[in-house]
């Protein structure tokens, strides 16, 4: 017949083996956090010769939110190592809160990119056509946006047009013309598909990260949340 002893030592045994596993998924989730905040610098300091552009441009809202996304999941995943090793009940169920609202926060921006993603690009293509309305006045504006046609090798937003229509009375800046001396030879290509397919292109290998680090995500909820029920259990036989 079992003792409260002995099923004190099997409820011990059982908090042992959820803690260690814990910690390990909960250290994988912060490199992971450091892993897309490190891709978050990269991408902010590959984008500073046209960081005065608006902040929906693609890769710089990008940018920013794995800049974000990184510091969260960084945080939470020191938080969740350390309550598996100081097996505090609060601060398992701070962790688990956190990281729910984590994991229901990216499912909503999911959903939202994939409904609405005409409508933010139509939105992102607005705001820079806007922005050319001031790229006579605005210096950091206009080296921004100078740099991105040199870069990217491309004229205007959607085509060239935009700069007669919010700027140029059937001139074009000296950046959406190919050669620096003599008649004009503009880039033809638009320059926010441009710099959209090139995010694409860059980004497709962060996109498998960011599904195994969901991936651990749901595992460290699962594991959080049983090691928060074999504490209780264990002071329960402890009484």
């Amino acid at each position: 017949m079992l003792t409260n002893k002995h099923l004190m030592a099997a409820s011990r045994g059982c908090l042992c083996c959820v803690k260690y596993l814990m910690f390990i998924f909960n250290l994988i989730f912060w490199l992971g956090g450091c892993g897309l905040f490190g891709v978050g610098v990269w991408l902010t300091f590959t984008q500073s010769e046209f960081s005065s552009l608006p902040l929906s441009f693609p890769s710089l809202s990008a940018a920013n939110l794995l800049l974000v996304a990184g510091g969260v999941t960084m945080v939470t995943g020191f938080l969740g190592c350390l309550g598996a090793l100081k097996e505090q009940r609060c601060l398992l169920m701070t962790f688990f809160v956190i990281l729910l609202l984590l994991v229901l926060t990216e499912v909503t921006l999911i959903l939202i990119l994939s409904i609405y993603h005409e409508e933010l690009d139509m939105k992102a293509k607005d705001d820079l056509k806007e922005g050319m309305k001031d790229y006579n006045t605005n210096e950091g504006l206009k080296k921004s946006w100078d740099n991105m046609q040199k870069i990217f090798k491309c004229c205007g937003v959607s085509n060239h047009t935009d700069w007669h229509n919010n700027t140029f009375n059937g001139e074009l800046p000296h950046s959406c013309c190919r050669d620096s001396i003599g008649p004009c030879h503009r880039w033809e290509e638009p320059c926010y598909e441009k710099a959209k397919n090139w995010l694409l292109a860059n980004i497709t290998s962060v996109l498998g990260f960011g599904i195994c680090i969901g991936i651990v995500q749901i595992l460290a909820l699962v594991f959080s949340m049983l090691m928060y029920c074999q504490i209780l259990r264990a002071e329960k036989y402890m009484d």
